[in-house]
């Protein structure tokens, strides 16, 4: 009764309407006068923003803030790979011979969140990695190690809560939602870095250009909180051992490193 009543509630508010209501209104200039509040609800640092939170004309734009220039670094060696965004590390795993990682007790289809069989194959027996950014968090995107584009698509169309929640209630949410999907070619193979789009707004902004990816340059920004997904291919991936799952992880902070050819 109570996942019933959770998804018949998400089915009737998370529509076309309700986005396009709460997007224009983040982006009105009366949603200024909550920055204050927000930033004490969800206790955001605000020493490291890159501006007053004064200087900010709507919610829109603190949502989407840039951080002090040096507040984040990328760690480590050519090989070691970063968190792509500040957030939670909410799950790892290996993904299983029937295309499947475990999240929140239930089995999400690696198949269907990426929509092709051949491409899943490729990461059958890889490691996993699910990154969830709340409300408060930092929500640019950067790339978690050096390499070079790929491919990009993206699949669905509407987007359910990816919180906890979510994940335990919901049906399939993080194979079903609306989600942008960039492959990329690293020295040891290839990785999936899976951006999911979360309650009411699905956008998804690149700001990178061009197919060749710096370690710890931005690509992108999510416009609501939302989730990453990373996906490496069987034996080219390590986990740090001293990540905590979950756990809160920080932009530029080391989370594994790819295996030596």
């Amino acid at each position: 009764m109570r996942k019933l009543f959770y998804r018949l509630c998400i089915e009737l508010t998370n529509k076309k309407w309700t986005s396009f209501l709460l997007h224009r209104f983040v982006q009105s200039g009366l949603s200024a006068r909550f920055i204050p509040s927000y930033i004490k609800a969800y206790n955001i640092n605000i020493q490291e923003i890159e501006k007053e939170a004064a200087a900010y004309p709507n919610l829109h734009s603190f949502f989407i803030r840039n951080l002090k220039e040096g507040v984040r670094q990328a760690e480590g060696e050519a090989d070691v790979v970063i968190s792509p965004v500040d957030g939670m590390m909410a799950e790892t795993g290996m993904v299983s011979e029937s295309l499947n990682m475990r999240v929140k007790g239930k089995d999400y289809s690696i198949e269907e969140m990426l929509g092709s069989k051949e491409k899943a194959k490729e990461y059958e027996g890889g490691q996993y990695m699910i990154l969830y950014l709340s409300p408060a968090d930092y929500h640019r995107i950067h790339s978690p190690l050096s390499a070079t584009v790929l491919d990009r698509w993206e699949l669905g169309r509407h987007s359910y809560p990816v919180n906890e929640a979510g994940l335990k209630l919901g049906v399939r949410t993080l194979s079903k939602n609306f989600r942008s999907i960039t492959e990329v070619s690293h020295t040891s193979g290839k990785m999936c870095l899976v951006k999911v789009g979360a309650m009411f707004v699905n956008s998804i902004e690149y700001t990178k250009k061009g197919i060749d990816w710096k370690k710890g340059e931005e690509i992108g920004y999510f416009t609501f909180g939302s989730t990453v997904i990373l996906l490496f291919e069987k034996g080219q991936f390590h986990i740090d051992e001293t990540i905590i799952v979950p756990g809160k992880v920080r932009m530029g902070q080391r989370i594994g490193k790819i295996a030596r050819k």
